[in-house]
């Protein structure tokens, strides 16, 4: 699929130019630095010139000029000019001013009409919605350009817009005409070049702990072997809510990025957004992304982690390369990431917001704004921890906000098979060793709480494995006994137990490589940031080797440093020999532990409101003794701080008390009085950020008798976010309630607890008038089947036609609402006699083969 839909200026401008009224009929601009558009359009008030019949009738005749080129099959002009005119109608009801519409530009000018026309995706296919979109963007474009030449003031007062408007149009019409420029000799050679780096760049995925006998057995596997397509939701509730009624609660995160141009991606520390961005850039250069994916076909990788530029600022297009330290950055044609970016080819993947100190992020957003501004046709995926920036952080940008789900069972159970076949190496008996530790841990999973809760991610599911294979199925329980039995493990145990004895001359144990891990992640927290140079590594290593006894004789820092960084599997090099943490969770962890012990409890606290701070404070709180721990949880009670940062702490604190192993009663009692009264959210926003904090809100929400339903559904947003047996008992509660809106919401939450205990205690007691029960994997399908089934059923895992026969009951199922792609046709669904009415995400591909009788909704 092409990347665009353009029209030359000779065919668009004489069509573009009977949406405005004449420059006679229009308020004189001297008298006026703004006017609204509504005024301007000539299809709106008393007598227009140009009335809705001729508005759609020219959107006919934009569109069928453009599929020309395109090759729109005629059957889908007529859906697509009705909407393009009803798009187009809205332009005089916004109360938009044509200064405004000029500075947001084409692109985002066109999203703000495009989200002012709801339920238009249900009117046209994956493929004719692509190319309405890219359609109304020419459309706009030429409409901002035909503005700005007959008003002086408007190029006067924004030039450097001006010129970008014509420079798109010069471009536009150079690829309308010639077809889109093909690079030169000189670019292409690079491309390739650079296309091949960055696939074998990032192609390695280290899963996380893997520890194995054979030393010479590598610890890290191809992206290929090991990726695993996690999971995601709509992160703000307008979307949220648009995409629930569409089938679309939670997706697929590759799919879920599909038909969007801008996404902020949040995710907690370890839930795979770093890894999604290495698929995107690998999938990309490869030329091999999936069908959802089309739009970004052709499109170059620019991966941007933000650590590499976190204290110098978002760089310029000219340094992009040089930024990240890209072994390709002194090769690069002159201009080469600029052209790509004027070009609209760019595939910015801009990963780890949070990395960049809170009070610096405002002034990053902003220049990622300018630069979305002035090359608007490019992709852009942003990814940040959840609270590490405000909700609608880039909407006025036109992004979209996903955030990353946690992990299902067939996840979990996907990826610990994934992680054993991984690490089994060619004895047979180690294969069939290997095999019962898969099991047993597969089994384990579901009948114990504490592991559920932790294998929500990728990180903690590896770490999981790989501490299960080193205890022989004895797991520790918590987060900070599975950090502290990684530790044992990694920077004890691994290099004896695997048989190497003699890989340095440096012999260091357990608490020394420690506490020399734990300085560099101490300087790394005090300095902010999430790397540090060779130089400063060893300058640390050296300023602490005199107050270790255990290291005198070991050899020269860079030995001690070597012998870390070859050792302990917990740092990792460079190209430019900048060395950081396996993982930021990891670095967290060190950090913490070595505040405690230095006592940096007011600088703890100074920071506390700070998210990039909130798994320091966790841990530090988990490492303290019971005075120190009274001491950090009072202080983040403590007075001084307003609004959000008040609120901020006093929400740690509370989730906090889940890591604290001995604590005061008046402490604990402050802690709950205090926060009490926050845990009535008023948004869903706010009620889904409320779960973060974990089992101690279950202590502290309100009697479910006494909220009414609107109440009572955020308040369920919140508690299926909890994974505890005590949130299904709150659950329990509510599941009487006639608002089909919080029965949803009850519905969806099925997959965050164990599946038969949900049912039995939730599912089975919906009312089933007008809900659709989500089935995301087979626990599920089986389950809903145990209950005797269900009338409507909505798909939203991937489940072929077999499974489906053998898990729907038949003569029960009236109402069937596909979410996901099956792939095939539809025939099978001839088995079920009551069958009436099958939905189909308008997302998803066309459905063939239904049954007669079965009416289709989109």
């Amino acid at each position: 699929m092409d990347p665009a839909v353009r029209l030359a200026s000779t065919i668009a401008d004489p069509l573009v130019c009977q949406l405005l009224l004449p420059v006679e009929a229009t308020p004189d601009r001297a008298q006026a630095e703004e006017e609204l558009l509504a005024r301007l359009v000539s299809f709106r008030g008393e007598n227009p010139p140009l009335s809705y019949e001729t508005l759609l009738s020219l959107a006919r005749e934009l569109v069928g000029l453009a599929a020309l080129a395109y090759r729109l099959p005629p059957e889908d002009a007529e859906p697509v000019a009705a909407v393009l005119s009803r798009t187009l109608w809205i332009i005089g009801e916004l109360d938009t001013t044509d200064v405004q519409a000029v500075r947001l530009g084409p692109q985002d000018f066109a999203r703000k009409l495009r989200s002012a026309v709801p339920g238009a995706d249900r009117e046209l296919s994956p493929d004719t919605a692509w190319f309405h979109d890219r359609l109304l963007v020419t459309v706009c474009l030429h409409l901002l350009h035909h503005l700005i030449r007959r008003s002086p003031v408007l190029a006067d007062r924004m030039p450097e817009r001006a010129h970008r408007i014509r420079q798109l149009i010069d471009l536009n019409d150079v690829e309308a005409v010639r077809g889109r420029p093909q690079p030169s000799a000189v670019d292409a050679e690079f491309e390739a070049r650079y296309a091949r780096s960055i696939a074998e760049q990032y192609n390695r995925v280290t899963i996380y702990g893997i520890d194995l006998p054979n030393p010479n057995t590598p610890d890290s596997w191809s992206l290929d072997a090991t990726y695993l397509s996690l999971s995601a939701e709509f992160d703000s509730p307008d979307r949220r809510a648009d995409h629930s009624d569409s089938g679309e609660p939670v997706l697929p995160a590759d799919r879920a990025l599909g038909g969007h141009e801008r996404v902020l991606l949040r995710g907690v520390a370890g839930s795979g957004k770093t890894t999604l961005v290495q698929w995107l850039a690998v999938s990309a250069a490869r030329g091999a992304l999936p069908p959802e994916l089309s739009s970004l076909r052709g499109r170059i990788p620019l991966v941007l982690p933000v650590r590499r530029f976190a204290r110098e600022g978002f760089p310029s297009p000219e340094d992009f390369l040089r930024a990240v330290r890209h072994p390709l950055a002194d090769e690069a044609p002159d201009g080469w990431v600029a052209r790509v970016l004027t070009e609209e080819r760019g595939l910015l993947l801009v990963d780890g917001i949070d990395e960049v100190p809170e009070s610096e992020r405002a002034a990053l957003r902003g220049q990622l704004r300018r630069l979305m501004r002035i090359y608007s046709g490019n992709f852009c995926l942003v990814t940040a921890r959840p609270s590490a920036v405000e909700p609608n952080w880039l909407a006025d940008e036109g992004f979209d906000e996903l955030a990353l789900a946690p992990m299902s069972r067939d996840q979990v159970a996907a990826f610990i098979t994934a992680w054993h076949t991984a690490a089994a190496d060619d004895e047979g008996k180690d294969h069939q060793r290997l095999a019962e530790y898969r099991d047993q841990l597969l089994s384990s999973i579901p009948l114990y709480r504490e592991l559920r809760g932790l294998a929500t991610n990728p990180l903690m599911c590896g770490l999981i494995c790989a501490l299960n294979r080193d205890r022989s199925g004895s797991l520790p329980q918590g987060r900070k006994e599975l950090y502290e039995a990684a530790m044992e493990m990694l920077l004890q145990r691994r290099d004896p137990e695997r048989r190497v004895l003699y890989a340095d001359a440096v012999k260091l144990r357990r608490g020394a490589r420690e506490r020399l891990l734990r300085k560099l992640a101490y300087r790394m927290l005090v300095d902010r940031r999430a790397e540090l140079t060779m130089d400063e590594a060893l300058e640390e290593i050296s300023r602490h080797l005199p107050a270790i006894p255990s290291t005198a004789g070991q050899g020269r820092p860079e030995d001690i440093f070597n012998h870390l960084l070859l050792r302990t599997g917990l740092l990792r090099e460079q190209s430019d020999r900048s060395i950081e943490f396996v993982h930021r969770t990891v670095q967290d962890y060190l950090a913490a532990k070595e505040a405690v012990e230095q006592g940096a409890f007011d600088m703890l606290l100074d920071h506390a409101h700070e998210a990039e701070w909130e798994e320091v404070i966790r841990m530090a709180v988990a490492h303290a003794r019971p005075a120190e721990c009274a001491r950090l949880l009072g202080g983040l009670l403590a007075p001084g701080r307003k609004g959000m940062q008040r609120n901020r702490r006093r929400l740690l604190a509370a989730a906090c008390l889940e890591h604290v192993t001995e604590l005061d009663p008046d402490t604990h009692a402050r802690i709950r009085r205090e926060t009490r009264h926050m845990v009535r959210p008023t948004t869903l926003e706010g009620a889904r950020s409320l779960g973060w904090v974990g089992p101690i809100v279950l202590e502290m929400l309100p009697e479910p008798s006494s909220v009414s339903d609107k109440e009572a559904h955020r308040l369920a947003v919140t508690v299926t976010r909890i994974n505890d047996d005590a949130a299904i008992h709150y659950l329990a509660q509510l599941r009487n309630r006639a608002s089909l809106e919080l029965r949803a919401e009850l519905a969806r939450g099925w997959r965050n607890f164990d599946t038969d205990r949900y049912a039995e205690e939730i599912i089975a007691h919906l009312d089933p008038e007008g809900l659709y029960y989500p089935v995301s994997d087979r626990f599920e399908l089986a389950a809903l089947r145990k209950l005797g089934g269900r009338a409507r059923v909505q798909i939203v895992g991937p489940f072929t036609p077999d499974e489906l026969l053998e898990g729907l009951v038949h003569d029960q199922l009236t109402h069937l609402w596909l979410a996901y792609d099956l792939g095939v046709p539809m025939g099978w669904l001839a088995a079920f006699p009551q069958l009436t009415t099958l939905r189909v995400n308008p997302r998803l591909p066309r459905v063939n083969g239904v049954p007669d009788g079965v009416r289709i909704l989109a």
